[in-house]
């Protein structure tokens, strides 16, 4: 059993760097590295049908695949939506200024195929949830699977509140704190993370505790890594009022504000691998 499942999860990894380095010989005609937070849901989601079928479709496995489907199927549209026509994120453009011209070749190692491994590594949980799947009626392949799409839809009201009031002119400059943004200054890394804690209950009730690194990694990485502590440092020098904000908002876990002070409803400044969207 042991062998089967390394086996398969090796096979894996070479279709993601394949993947990879599609992406990244694309992006030489154009020079825009962003074209990789695209495929980051796409990723798991090639992976996952992968894993799938090579374990001949498991009948008890259309739960887990359900859930990374409507997980990637959001992130990839949502991203896409975002990015269209914006350019090079500005984390790419200034490693390329850094770097000149030898950012193509650096890129390809530094972006890309890390960002391969780490894909790979996370999805490890589905390879379990999919390859030997646990029984329908186990309780905790039902809470895993309930809590990933809790998180699926948290984030989505957080992005869709974000782009509402970014939309609005009147609230250029401002921080949104109204909705889910006045309990946590991170509501979409919130769900996102609620995300890959789901999928790894999945896979331990299939029996594999072992991938349990898989959403400690994504914790991390949404937390102090891409995330959180990343946005905050930035907008809090650069955009005013912010520091307020942080003041009275829970950072990452919804909460009830520390305070009701002035400018709880719009105030002044602005606030994700990865995923998700910032204010301003």
């Amino acid at each position: 059993m042991f062998e089967t499942t390394l086996g398969a999860a090796l096979a894996g990894l070479p279709l993601v760097l394949a993947m990879m380095l599609a992406i990244w010989l694309d992006t030489l005609s154009h020079d825009d590295v962003s074209l990789v937070d695209r495929f980051w849901g796409i990723g798991f989601m090639m992976l996952g049908l992968f894993w799938y079928l090579e374990a001949g479709a498991p009948a008890g496995a259309w739960l887990p695949l359900l859930v990374l489907m409507v997980w990637g199927a959001r992130y990839t549209t949502y991203i896409i939506w975002r990015n269209w026509g914006k350019g090079e994120d500005p984390r790419y453009a200034a490693m390329r200024n850094y770097h000149g011209d030898s950012f193509r070749w650096l890129s390809l190692r530094n972006v890309f195929l890390l960002q391969g491994v780490i894909m790979w590594l996370v999805a490890l949980p589905l390879l379990v949830a999919l390859r030997d799947p646990a029984p329908m009626g186990s309780v905790l392949l039902w809470l895993g699977a309930l809590l990933a799409l809790f998180g699926v839809v948290y984030e989505s009201i957080a992005d869709f509140q974000l782009a509402r009031f970014l939309g609005r002119p009147g609230n250029a400059g401002k921080v949104m704190q109204r909705g889910l943004w006045r309990y946590s200054r991170h509501p979409n890394y919130f769900g996102e993370c609620l995300v890959w804690w789901g999928i790894w209950l999945m896979a331990a009730a299939a029996g594999g505790w072992w991938t349990i690194f898989s959403p400690l990694i994504m914790t991390w990485a949404l937390l102090r890594f891409s995330g959180v502590t990343l946005l905050d440092e930035r907008l809090r020098e650069t955009r005013e009022g912010y520091r307020d904000y942080m003041a009275r908002t829970n950072a990452f876990i919804p909460g009830k504000p520390k305070s009701q002070g002035a400018g709880q409803s719009s105030g002044t400044g602005g606030s994700t691998a990865q995923p998700a969207s910032e204010q301003g």
